[in-house]
C-alpha cells in the first residue's frame, strides 16, 4: 500500500468522524493536487438541505474553484466509501485523473459494486481507480454508526 495514499485517506477519515459527530452518514473526502489539499468535504445533504451534497461533490466544488479551472485531471480523490452514481459521474466530468476509495457501497456504489462509470469505456474520461485504502477501518466506522441508530 502506498504510504501517502493512506496518510490522504486518514484526512478524509476525520472528516467522516466529522460527518458522524453531526449525524451525517460518516464519509470524508479530500481532493490532492500536487502534494497539496485543494478541496474537502464531508457528508452534508442533512446540515445543508442539499441532496447533492456528499463529501465528493463538496470536495470537487472546492477543488474546482482552487485551481480556478474546472478540470482538475492532475488530481487525486480520495473518499472513505465508494462514490455514487452522482460522484462518479461528477468526476468523470471534471476530469479527476485518480480516486481512491476505501471501502465498497455495495447498495449504491457507482464506481465498483452496482457501476462500473469512473473509467467506463463508453465515456470521454477514465479516472484510475484504486480500492481498499485503510477499507476496515472505513467499514468499521460506517457499522459502529449506523449500529447506533437500530
Amino acid at each position: 500500500m502506498d504510504l501517502p495514499d493512506e496518510h490522504w485517506m486518514r484526512i478524509a477519515l476525520n472528516l467522516a468522524l466529522e460527518a458522524a459527530a453531526s449525524g451525517e452518514v460518516p464519509v470524508g473526502c479530500v481532493l490532492v493536487c500536487q502534494g497539496e489539499v485543494i478541496g474537502s468535504g464531508r457528508n452534508s445533504p442533512i446540515e445543508l438541505l442539499d441532496p447533492t451534497a456528499h463529501a465528493e461533490m463538496l470536495a470537487i466544488r472546492q477543488g474546482a474553484l482552487a485551481l480556478g479551472n474546472y478540470r482538475l485531471a492532475d488530481s487525486t480523490l480520495y473518499c472513505t466509501l465508494e462514490p455514487c452514481v452522482m460522484c462518479a459521474g461528477a468526476m468523470v466530468a471534471a476530469r479527476v485523473g485518480r480516486l481512491v476509495f476505501a471501502a465498497r457501497d455495495l447498495r449504491f456504489g457507482g464506481v465498483r459494486s452496482k457501476f462500473q462509470i469512473a473509467d467506463s469505456d463508453l465515456l470521454n474520461h477514465r479516472v484510475a481507480v484504486t480500492e481498499g485504502v485503510l477499507g476496515a477501518d472505513a467499514t468499521a466506522m460506517l457499522q459502529r454508526f449506523f449500529a447506533e441508530r437500530r
